[in-house]
């Protein structure tokens, strides 16, 4: 019987990174488009953070300023939440984020039939094609999230500077603010590996003679 020659986990981590490296601009705009919606996400999490704070503070001339940069306060409340509107464009953008990274995965697959193929006839099994499209999307997640999460808390501090003045950077709310950018990480690589498992699964599904036979 034959043995199953299986590769260490480092070596498909080490396989990831060079096919990244291999399609560094294509790897590049799919890590930007999920920078893009992370920041977003982020400055909308942060802002309403930094305005809670704000609001939790009982100063009267803070929240006539929020009430001045459109925020709805009502007698009584103790925080604020997103408008509908504010949550829609969120929630649209993420999803043309998923919708974007789906497009670029099964674009790579289509340029890689024949190096999927080749792993197919040493004897790749469909689940190892699968873990290396996936540590792909998570290398990848990982280092847009991070960046998107960083980029857009930076700039909803510096808006917050400029809309509410000096005074709202003594109450800036640190354990909240660090918690919607980890929030916000954890959304940005969930996305990026939900929009990898489809191309991941129609590359595992391949059979290696169609894939070795397509011309390139």
């Amino acid at each position: 019987m034959a043995r199953l020659v299986v590769l260490p986990f480092t070596k498909s981590i080490e396989i990831a990174y060079k096919s990244l490296q291999a399609r560094f601009f294509r790897s590049l705009v799919t890590t930007l488009t999920l920078v893009l919606a992370v920041s977003f996400l982020t400055f909308s999490q942060v802002n309403i953070n930094i305005a809670d704070s704000l609001l939790a503070s009982g100063d009267p001339d803070m929240c006539h300023m929020l009430m001045r940069c459109g925020y709805d306060i009502m007698p009584g409340d103790t925080s604020l939440a997103a408008s509908p509107k504010q949550r829609w464009i969120v929630i649209l953008s993420l999803l043309v984020c998923v919708v974007g990274i789906i497009n670029a995965q099964l674009m790579s697959v289509t340029e890689r039939f024949r190096e999927i193929g080749t792993m197919k006839c040493l004897g790749a099994l469909d689940r190892f094609i699968v873990r290396l499209f996936v540590m792909e999307a998570t290398i990848q997640g990982l280092a847009g999230a991070v960046s998107g999460a960083i980029f857009g808390g930076v700039v909803a501090i510096i808006s917050a500077l400029f809309r509410f003045g000096p005074e709202s950077l003594g109450n800036l709310p640190w354990p909240e603010i660090a918690t919607s950018l980890a929030t916000a990480t954890l959304t940005g690589i969930a996305l990026s590996l939900a929009g990898v498992l489809y191309p991941a699964v129609i590359a595992a599904r391949m059979q290696p003679v169609e894939a070795m036979r397509v011309e390139q």
